[in-house]
């Protein structure tokens, strides 16, 4: 009787799906997670729990891998540019101007140490297209911003992780020092990408060996979760090992006169897998949400969700300054940009590492932290249809 919530959750995620005929504007993770919410007051889902090691090492490295290998090669080379610079530096200046807000916002409050807040900051970085994808897809047919904002989100999961385990190493006291965490943090990173392309080129080999569609779905499972778990084994970085072998899967595919059935092969299974695991995960963070929601710190969340929008508008901004011509972004995509960065399964996850550190401070900071992605996922994600359809009037979209 123990896997009956999870089958209850399961058919919640299918009726939600089936019957919300106007997801554009109020997406489905925003309702699965309003609904796991209250189904946190009801004793029956009481032993329903998502760990951070559950999160990570079953639903995560199947749902980037799904968002990987079907990610367009073509869009992927020519938007290249825009797409690194977000996810990199873009990303260490988000981290570096919001770790300070956050610690400027919270003094009044609680005497929040600087590492602290830029824990915080890593954990509300990441962004997840999961909610935002299929409303930029109807409603604009601008490649531009949805390559940029899938992209972002595909590279960006794997960094943030990794920034994430830096800095909760010197929260904890377990880095000796700044270069030699750096170092530790490129090698981490790089040894995660060469994992990744080694495992997708295997793969892309033994493909074409392997003739049944049948088992190519099965030869898919083993290298999605293989390439995350050796990544894992040798100390980097699992995530942007799944993401780069599903890159590289889907360059293959794009250059293979079977690409159609490759793909047809592999939808037919992950696109099931990628529904039924956002149905139920959503569904638990509002389970495990719940807890940390009723405090007196929600005016001082909200702030900080207001100004780290703000900030991620600047970065998005100044980064699209330095793109190439062809990358060129005006204010209004810029603006889509931003409010798409909504917060998500990453978001949540890192919130679950923090767990394990039992204290007063940081009661506050999971508090905070899972009310600011409860607010992006409902605030940010009810936005995008009417921004998109006020940028798609207003601008010549570009086509996909």
């Amino acid at each position: 009787m123990e896997s009956l919530p999870y089958l209850i959750l399961l058919f919640i995620g299918y009726l939600v799906y089936t019957l919300d005929h106007h997801k554009e504007d109020l997406p489905v993770p925003s309702i699965l997670v309003i609904i796991g919410i209250f189904l946190s007051f009801i004793p029956f889902f009481s032993g329903v729990a998502i760990t951070a090691d559950i999160l990570y090492e079953i639903f995560l490295p199947a749902l980037l891998f799904t968002g990987a290998y079907q990610f367009s090669p073509a869009r992927l080379k020519k938007y290249a540019a825009g797409i690194t610079i977000l996810g990199t530096a873009g990303l260490a200046a988000t981290i570096f101007l919001s770790g300070w807000a956050i610690y400027l916002i919270m003094q009044p409050f609680a005497a929040v140490p600087l590492l602290a807040a830029f824990l915080i900051a890593a954990i509300l970085t990441p962004t997840d297209p999961v909610s935002v994808m299929q409303i930029l897809s109807q409603d604009l047919n601008d490649e531009l911003v949805t390559t940029i904002v899938e992209g972002e989100s595909l590279l960006n999961d794997g960094t943030s992780v990794v920034a994430f385990a830096f800095l909760f190493s010197w929260y904890t006291g377990s880095t000796p020092g700044m270069m030699e965490g750096t170092v530790q943090f490129a090698v981490v990173s790089g040894g995660g990408i060469l994992v990744g392309l080694a495992g997708g080129w295997l793969f892309s080999r033994a493909v074409h060996v392997t003739h049944e569609r049948y088992y190519q779905i099965m030869l898919s499972i083993v290298v999605a979760y293989t390439v995350f778990y050796t990544a894992e084994f040798v100390q980097v970085s699992g995530v942007l090992a799944v993401v780069f072998a599903g890159l590289v899967l889907s360059s293959t595919f794009s250059r293979s006169a079977k690409e159609r059935h490759f793909r047809e092969a592999l939808d037919g299974f992950w696109k099931v897998v990628e529904v039924s695991f956002l149905s139920i995960l959503f569904l638990m963070i509002g389970i495990a949400a719940s807890s940390y929601l009723f405090h007196e710190y929600w005016l001082l969340a909200a702030a900080i969700f207001v100004v780290l929008l703000a900030l991620r508008t600047a970065v998005v901004s100044t980064c699209s300054a330095v793109l190439p011509p062809i990358e060129s972004i005006n204010w209004k995509e810029q603006l889509l940009i931003s409010i798409s960065g909504v917060k998500g399964v990453v978001s949540v996850y890192l919130i679950l590492k923090l767990e394990s550190l039992a204290s007063a401070e940081m009661d506050i900071l999971l508090s905070i932290s899972f009310s600011a992605v409860i607010l992006s996922l409902l605030l940010q994600s009810i936005a995008i249809h009417p921004a998109a359809i006020k940028l798609k009037k207003r601008n010549q979209p570009r086509t996909l």
